[in-house]
């Protein structure tokens, strides 16, 4: 296994991503998505577990996502569909990769899982599979719900230390994910705690239901974000559904 660090040029801007490279001649690669004020050390371990299983991965730290990124781009300009135009950059970027077989999958947790789906809903056709670790479909209600239509957003505000602009709520006004879930013919595979006290379990409960193809596995008394022994059986399930999917 080999790992290295790269820039992915997006829009002006350029995100800073963790490669992991097999030492197969060839294989998939799978795109990991972090999730809100996070970066790419947050998939460090699964990264780094997939390569040594025959997969590649790229990390990425999504520009403007908090105090992690380097690359400049303000707190204030980052939106869900800026982070799905560099997670769709880092697929490209995934392409480009010598022992890359063709295949590809999309692996996000929370606001990450959010953007991943969005990114299959826009290229629903260029991915093998996705998997989705306590996805944040919440968001487009948490947000309408505090600023709802008719109403103007601050310039700026803050959430959990990140400060955030007025663009972040309008990108999301008349966001509806699970709209076109049914059109999302690749396979999906969701992991939930049943004591998520940021999202729901109902919000993957429901996209489980309507992705037409799709499995739900949630794990008792886990909340946003898992232990150890948890993390340490998703990504067991994530190579299996991978290597099912090849």
């Amino acid at each position: 296994m080999r790992a290295e660090v790269v820039k992915i040029p997006c829009g002006g801007r350029a995100a800073d991503a963790d490669v992991y490279l097999p030492a197969a001649e060839k294989y998939p690669v799978a795109v990991l998505s972090h999730g809100f004020g996070g970066g790419r050390e947050d998939f460090a371990e699964t990264a780094a577990f997939l390569a040594a299983n025959g997969v590649g991965a790229v990390a990425l730290t999504f520009c403007g996502s908090g105090a992690r990124d380097k690359s400049g781009f303000p707190t204030t300009e980052m939106t869900l569909f800026t982070e799905r135009e560099e997670l769709l950059a880092a697929a490209d970027y995934a392409k480009t990769l010598g022992g890359f077989d063709g295949r590809l999958f999309l692996v996000g947790g929370s606001q990450g899982g959010m953007v991943s789906a969005m990114a299959a809903e826009s290229r629903p056709k260029e991915f093998s599979g996705m998997a989705l670790l306590f996805p944040a479909f919440c968001i487009p209600d948490d947000w309408n719900a505090r600023f709802p239509a008719g109403t103007e957003p601050p310039e700026t505000f803050s959430l959990w230390g990140v400060t955030l602009g007025k663009k972040y709520v309008l990108a999301l006004r008349g966001l509806d994910m699970y709209a076109n879930m049914p059109r999302v013919s690749l396979p999906v595979l969701l992991f939930h705690g049943t004591e998520d006290a940021v999202v729901p379990p109902s919000y993957s409960a429901r996209a489980a239901e309507t992705y037409p193809h799709a499995g739900l596995v949630t794990y008792a008394g886990e909340g946003h974000g898992f232990s150890q022994p948890t993390m340490r059986d998703v990504e067991e399930r994530l190579l299996v559904f991978i290597r099912k999917n090849l």
